[in-house]
């Protein structure tokens, strides 16, 4: 299998994207280290990759925390010996408020989750990595890392941030055997869909050119494929995973 030996670190993986990525990568051969801050969720993914076949173990880490990431790094390496990818997943998307109307506390929470937290992971994973002679970090941006969105303010600045730093470590870190790779999905069907009513469901579906939001899994076997070693020449690309939505 393309993955096999190897170890990765998902956030965020509880459910949705990340427990989704984190399949994937089992699939693939990887041994996976499922991290959230919901333990209970977070077991369920672990059981679904080894009632599969799969190799996973389950960390609590709260991803705002650079001293819970480098906690996360250190058991992956306790675990399985070494760190070759990880998925900076862990997210939050925050109530729609206009810009000027935005919080404070609104700004400071979205971007310790969505843009401190990739940063954060990204720091504590690059030493491990580097004395393992590289890896891939992939980094769960947005469409909005590339548009803005009514009401999305904070979350449209972090995941245009994510773009960038991911970015920056190819600059960095590629002479040093690192890629980094940012995915951009647009609406998927997570779970949260189900408290739209109706006309905002079809809104959603009518506003991908493909006519339909996508799936977990649709994203996840992308996440996997770029995280392959035959993708060993793609370092700093962001690559939308959107059923067209922007090309429109």
């Amino acid at each position: 299998m393309p993955m096999d030996g190897k170890v990765a670190i998902v956030t965020g993986a509880a459910a949705g994207l990340g427990r989704s990525v984190a399949r994937c990568y089992a699939k693939r051969g990887a041994r996976v280290v499922v991290a959230d801050i919901n333990d209970e969720k977070g077991e369920e993914t672990v059981r679904l990759i080894t009632d599969a076949g799969g190799t996973a173990s389950f960390r609590h880490a709260d991803s705002s925390s650079l001293e819970e990431n480098e906690a996360l790094v250190a058991f992956a390496r306790e675990t399985y010996g070494k760190l070759d990818i990880a998925c900076n997943n862990a997210g939050i998307a925050p109530p729609s408020t206009p810009l000027a109307e935005v919080s404070a506390e609104l700004w400071r929470r979205t971007l310790s989750i969505d843009l401190d937290g990739v940063f954060f992971g990204i720091k504590a994973q690059i030493p491990a990595m580097l004395d393992n002679g590289g890896g891939t970090i992939v980094n769960m941006a947005s469409i909005l890392g590339q548009v803005g969105f009514l009401g999305l303010g904070p979350y449209v600045a972090a995941k245009h941030a994510v773009v960038g730093l991911t970015k920056q470590i190819a600059v960095d870190y590629a002479a040093q055997g690192i890629r980094a790779i940012s995915i951009g999905p647009a609406f998927i069907k997570t779970g949260l869909e189900a408290a739209l009513d109706e006309k905002s469901r079809a809104e959603l579906d009518s506003s991908h050119p493909v006519g339909r939001m996508g799936e977990p899994d649709e994203v996840g076997e992308v996440v996997a494929a770029v995280s392959e070693s035959s993708w060993s020449f793609v370092n700093g690309a962001y690559i939308p995973v959107d059923g067209g939505y922007l090309s429109r």
